[in-house]
């Protein structure tokens, strides 16, 4: 097993390139299941989710063409199982996006129950509903979720009394082949959301509403979708992890292939804290601050803070001056890291869901040990802690990273960090 090796307190400089999103890639892999004709993408990041859904993709049937580690070509014209097995679903639960498409493709489906997570419940119950109500038939059997709509999904007004995103593409997807209009209320607003709509556009379906809480999609009656050659939006968590990055280590650093507009609440906390940045329609420069303030942060759906930058900005805060709170309102256990930051040395309390920072000084600084990574952004801030920290920091169980980083270390080498993978 890998772990990362860090030796803290090395000053970034220079510029880091910005991988597709994961988060737009899983749900734009399984809409490849409402085409006859093979779609083809590129910018998609080199990392383990990706190259997963792609391996549950070919157990279905379809033929997946990688034209380099970034771009593939998707054939799903003949489908020939069902059945999203257990031993694939597993590994990943966004592996839950092939229900919808499948449904509304082939009339029946089995898609394994993705299980537990470690950041806590993400119940399916909202993808069943919602697919009921487009006059789904849904069992639970042997640990499968077993759907059948043998004369096709009819559209509906699907209300959603708590936004998920992949609940949401989920419809999206099942509704874009329905027969008839599908109206989704309280729909997530992500840019990875806008991004599939806009892709399903591009092949023939009408949508309305994109970008907004409500969104209406007029379906094709099961006739199949042909894509349009297309490329995967920047990741806007990997840019805001460099951001923090360079802001956790005070240096200067330019990211390229960047959305700004992906990432505002990110950039207006930054600014918060202290630090200067320049933003053009594709990259992001971050400067040293004179002085780095607490900061309060309650994280929510976009475009508020994002859940998935919470655990960078703890790991920054403990280099911030005074004290820093952090409310997590989407997961219940996503406070886990703070234990391991804990090991460093940082000044942390917990109470529910709300985590209080106070800064190090000079006096009380981190201090590299031994850390444990236990889940994917958990990993990231654990790296960042470790380039501050004094001395060397080792972070283990780094396969989380693997599924949602491309190249952490290298990228981070190439900007100055002391950092590098071993083998335990």
């Amino acid at each position: 097993m890998d772990y990362l090796h860090i030796i803290g307190g090395a000053k970034l400089h220079g510029q880091v390139q910005i991988s597709g999103a994961k988060n737009a890639a899983l749900p734009l892999l399984s809409a490849a299941l409402l085409s006859s004709t093979p779609m083809k993408i590129d910018n998609l990041p080199n990392v383990a989710d990706v190259k997963t859904l792609a391996k549950l993709l070919e157990h279905l049937g379809a033929l997946v063409s990688w034209d380099s580690a970034h771009s593939v070509e998707i054939d799903a014209s003949h489908i020939i199982h069902t059945k999203a097995i257990y031993d694939i679903v597993r590994k990943m639960r966004a592996s839950i996006l092939v229900l919808g498409p499948l449904l509304a493709r082939c009339g029946h489906c089995e898609v394994s129950l993705p299980g537990g997570c470690a950041i806590g419940a993400r119940p399916v119950d909202l993808h069943i509903a919602a697919m009921e109500k487009m006059g789904a038939q849904i069992t639970i059997q042997g640990g499968y979720i077993v759907a059948s709509a043998p004369n096709g999904l009819k559209g509906a007004q699907i209300v959603f009394d708590k936004i998920t995103v992949t609940g949401c593409e989920n419809v999206i997807m099942a509704a874009a082949l329905a027969k008839g209009r599908t109206q989704i209320i309280n729909a997530a607003r992500e840019p990875e959301v806008v991004q599939l709509c806009e892709v399903l556009m591009q092949a023939g379906v009408e949508i309305q509403g994109i970008g907004s809480s409500v969104l209406e999609i007029q379906g094709t009656d099961r006739e199949p979708l042909r894509f349009q050659p297309f490329s995967v939006i920047p990741d806007r968590i990997e840019a805001g992890t460099y951001l923090c990055a360079a802001a956790i280590t005070n240096s200067q650093i330019k990211l390229t292939n960047a959305n700004p507009s992906h990432l505002e609440a990110v950039l207006e906390k930054l600014r918060q804290i202290g630090f200067k940045l320049e933003s053009t329609n594709d990259s992001i420069s971050i400067f040293p601050a004179a002085k780095r303030q607490g900061f309060e942060i309650i994280t929510t759906e976009h475009p508020g803070f994002p859940t998935d930058m919470q655990a960078q900005f703890m790991s920054l805060a403990t280099q911030c001056q005074g004290t820093s709170v952090i409310q997590e309102r989407l997961f219940e256990n996503r406070f886990m890291h703070a234990s391991e930051l804990q090991r460093l040395g940082a000044n942390i309390t917990l109470k529910g869901n709300t985590a209080t920072i106070i800064g190090n000084d000079e006096h009380n600084p981190l201090v590299g040990a031994d850390v444990m990574a236990t889940d994917l952004r958990a990993s990231s801030a654990l790296v960042l802690a470790g380039l501050v920290a004094q001395g060397s920091t080792n972070v283990h169980r780094i396969y989380h990273l693997d599924r949602g980083y491309e190249s952490l270390e290298q990228k981070l080498s190439a900007l100055g960090a002391n950092i590098t993978r071993q083998k335990e």
